[in-house]
């Protein structure tokens, strides 16, 4: 039987956060992220995780060359202290806990403490990294085994002949490696290895490693900053400084760098080496983020829009009482149908509020959400994702004349449709406000920074108010800071806002969907890789 005292302690997980692809990160790693009260995470771990644990108290103690956030020490204590507060927490390391991770360390520390702790094993750089360049680690047509070095150990120059004569690990100023065994390897992954590069090469052609061994060297692998260059250990120090190549990154040697060429399979992705924002709101974001980042882009959210409740909740509750009798229920976005899921849930009310009325729907997103959130089927949903296609499918088989139709929606609705409606015959038409929108107050830190330094390649524009927030929020000078970006539009009427503000989109949804949205930047991205629309 558990104890009362054993179930009141706090307890330590150190989860392996991966290489850098968030999704890289094992279901046990993600599980205990939801569970924390604490997480504890360093600068190779992606903050994007970060989102499986909005409830915690996240801590940076991001560690870089001579630039330390915490000691090792001062980490220690933290995590022993947030454990004997009853914690849950998570100390979420860059890819695995024990491979130069200092995993081994923190262990050692809680052990001594009486801290209860977990070890939950991450996928190491070594692994997955070269994975992204198209690079297998083991071969049978070239290697049965593969080997694993910190590329900086505890730096200085190496003492080979010393470090032979003295215990591994012993003093602060040598090296445990020998050379002329590694010379016989035929794979090395030598982590975080950049500055010492030079020194690596040398010693392994110095002790006899053939000087065309094909080699390579990756930056941020597996994230869409992913940088490979790739030579032998006779040139590939100068290449990668000709390149600027810095930390994190992998060096693989060996022959299996020959077969990147071959399989290079991320670095092939359509939109790989793209940096997209992506200004829906923070409830919509995720699903055109996913499409983008599946095919390789970098995408960086950056909500323009905030959705807040609003405020006549008597008018809504009186719109959506079951007895009162609607011809037509008209839902023009996603959002309407979660605003109006959440309304009838807290009026202890369903979907019964609308029996007798036929649905119509705006868009095959907004129907998707009809059938999946309210258990609704929907009668008329036009391929077009305008209101005036919406207007014309209604006004088919005379379903407008005398009927009364209800519109739940946002406060910034066009009041198109309305006026439609009214025009062909409908006996009433309640425009519902459901939900406020407004300008989010200021753009993230990272889009703004992007933005200076000439980075981004493409925002997306999903309605005309993402597009008018966001030249708002960007100021006078918003022509300026766009002049390098290329904009991309869901739709006509998005365009015309941003025609409006002097902005020529680069690409058009010809679906006015997220599909067609997407499409669009595909092909305007591989016009422009083939040497047109420049």
């Amino acid at each position: 039987m558990i104890s009362e005292a054993l179930t009141r302690s706090g307890v330590v997980y150190l989860v392996g956060a991966g290489p850098g692809d968030p999704g890289l990160i094992t279901v046990r790693g993600a599980k205990l992220l939801a569970r924390a009260d604490v997480v504890v995470y360093d600068y190779l771990s992606n903050p994007a995780l970060l989102s499986y644990c909005p409830q915690a108290d996240s801590i940076y103690v991001g560690k870089k060359a001579a630039h330390h956030t915490l000691t090792q020490d001062e980490i220690n204590t933290l995590l022993i202290e947030k454990a004997r507060d009853g914690r849950c927490v998570v100390r979420l390391k860059g890819g695995d806990p024990f491979v130069f991770g200092r995993g081994g360390e923190e262990c050692e520390a809680l052990a001594a403490a009486g801290v209860r702790f977990e070890v939950v094993p991450g996928i190491t750089a070594a692994l997955a990294v070269p994975a992204y360049a198209g690079i297998p680690v083991t071969h049978r047509d070239f290697n049965s085994s593969f080997t694993l070095i910190t590329g900086h150990e505890r730096e200085e120059e190496y003492k080979d002949l010393e470090s032979r004569a003295r215990a591994p690990g012993a003093g602060a100023q040598s090296s445990d490696l020998d050379w002329n065994a590694l010379a016989k390897l035929p794979c090395i992954a030598f982590y975080m290895g950049v500055k010492s590069l030079p020194r690596i090469c040398s010693k392994l052609i110095a002790a006899g490693l053939n000087p065309t061994t094909p080699a390579a060297s990756i930056q941020w692998g597996t994230t869409p900053r992913q940088k490979t260059v790739v030579g032998t250990i006779t040139d590939l120090a100068d290449k990668v400084a000709a390149e600027k190549l810095g930390s994190p990154a992998i060096t693989i040697i060996g022959r299996v760098v020959t077969l990147r060429e071959t399989i290079n399979w991320f670095e092939s992705k359509p939109l790989f080496g793209q940096t997209i924002v992506v200004t829906r709101t923070r409830q919509q974001a995720s699903d055109l983020s996913d499409r983008l980042t599946d095919l390789g882009a970098q995408v960086i959210e950056a909500p323009t829009i905030e959705i807040f409740p609003a405020s006549d909740t008597v008018a809504i509750e009186q719109a959506l009482k079951p007895d009162v009798p609607w011809d037509w229920v008209v839902f023009t976005s996603a959002n309407s149908v979660m605003q109006t899921r959440k309304r009838l849930l807290e009026m202890r009310a369903d979907a019964r509020a609308f029996v007798g009325a036929r649905i119509a729907a705006l868009g095959q997103a907004t129907a998707k959400a009809v059938r999946e959130e309210l258990c609704l089927q929907v009668d008329v949903c036009p391929e077009s994702f305008v209101a005036e296609a919406l207007a014309d499918a209604l006004e088919v088989d005379r379903n407008v004349n005398g009927k009364r139709f209800l519109l739940p929606r946002a406060d910034i609705g066009r009041p198109v449709l309305r006026a439609r409606l009214e025009r062909a015959g409908a006996a009433h038409v309640r425009d519902l406000v459901l939900y406020e929108t407004r300008r989010v107050e200021r753009l993230p830190d990272a889009v703004l920074e992007l933005l200076a330094q000439r980075r981004v390649n493409w925002i997306t524009f999903t309605s005309s108010s993402t597009a008018s927030n966001l030249v708002q929020m960007l100021g006078a000078n918003y022509a300026d800071v766009l002049s390098d970006v290329r904009l991309a539009s869901i739709g006509p009427i998005t365009s015309a806002s941003l025609q409006a503000h002097g902005l020529v989109p680069a690409a058009v949804a010809t679906t006015y969907d997220l599909d067609g949205l997407v499409q669009a930047i595909l092909l305007a991205t591989q016009e422009k890789s083939d040497g047109f629309g420049k």
